[in-house]
């Protein structure tokens, strides 16, 4: 398949884009960048000129391809409300691309705010709804857009591996900063897991065999302590491991506070059973002990 690819620079993105090239399908990958561009055409894929804000270069690459994985977000914690206008928008852009073609839309989505008290499950459906939700409500737009095979992939909060930049890499930058490896009150809080490989694979998984509506976890570990990630950064980074006091968190870990005191897990049972995706990437806590945060 030729598959347009948003955020194919990203982390998750460009491990996305090596899964699609080596199984064969044809990118191109939205680039705002002479770099992101040169990045692209040296894998093989084609770099298409744009960003979340050009809408007509989503719409015409859309257009272009047989496919479509979004995973692309501004990530504006400053402006969540503006974040939220800009993903509605460019889905929107995306799927008049695709209009009528009963071609595969991957879409990215969290876990959070989907279900409290327990884990996250596929048959759990997101109460993001309308461009004034979360995202814009963008995964319930894609699942619910008649003409095309809409497929939502919910990923950990954690997609971690070897160049990570996500909440672990901001987690060690902390711990370097205030000479302690931190968790939230009693650490207790728990986070789900993926490496990146796996994550790429369910990706591409999903984008070739996923009927339409169909709700993905990439999800390798259901539930690690975020105390347990503390002490695995504290040991590799040589540092004490100390509980923060709630009231002190944003000031401690930076906007990462926020959500290290929350619990945020699913299980991907269901994806596993489904597409028979099993996880064969490291754990993030060997991950962690491996050095893949403190390894430049």
């Amino acid at each position: 398949m030729r598959v347009f690819v948003t955020g194919a620079t990203g982390w998750i993105g460009s491990a996305a884009v090596d899964e699609l090239l080596q199984a064969g399908h044809d990118v191109i990958g939205l680039a705002r960048s002479d770099k992101s561009s040169a990045a692209l055409t040296a894998k093989g894929a084609k770099a298409w000129a744009g960003d979340l804000d050009d809408l007509d270069s989503l719409r015409r690459g859309a257009a272009e391809a047989e496919a479509v994985v979004h995973l692309a977000n501004k990530h504006d914690w400053a402006d969540p409300q503006g974040n939220d206008r800009t993903e509605r928008l460019a889905v929107e852009a995306l799927l008049e691309g695709l209009e009528g073609s009963g071609s595969p839309f991957v879409i990215a989505n969290g876990l959070s705010g989907i279900v409290t008290g327990r884990p996250v499950l596929e048959s759990d459906a997101s109460p993001a709804v309308g461009p004034d939700s979360d995202r814009g409500g963008s995964e319930n737009l894609v699942l619910g857009s008649p003409g095309i095979r809409g497929i939502a992939v919910r990923f950990s909060p954690t997609t971690h591996g070897q160049g990570d930049w996500g909440f672990v890499n901001w987690l060690t930058a902390a711990a370097r900063k205030q000479g302690v490896s931190g968790y939230v009150g009693e650490g207790d809080a728990e986070w789900s897991a993926v490496h990146v490989t796996d994550a790429a694979r369910l990706i591409r998984l999903g984008l070739e065999s996923a009927l339409a509506g169909t709700r993905l976890h990439a999800v390798g570990e259901q539930s690690i302590s975020t105390k347990a990630i503390a002490e695995a950064l504290g040991k590799v980074l040589d540092l004490p491991t100390v509980s923060i006091d709630p009231a002190d968190a944003k000031d401690h870990f930076g906007v990462v506070g926020h959500f290290l005191g929350s619990t945020m897990t699913a299980s991907s049972e269901a994806t596993r059973a489904l597409l028979d995706w099993e996880p064969t990437g490291p754990g993030l806590i060997e991950d962690i002990l491996a050095g893949a945060y403190t390894t430049d």
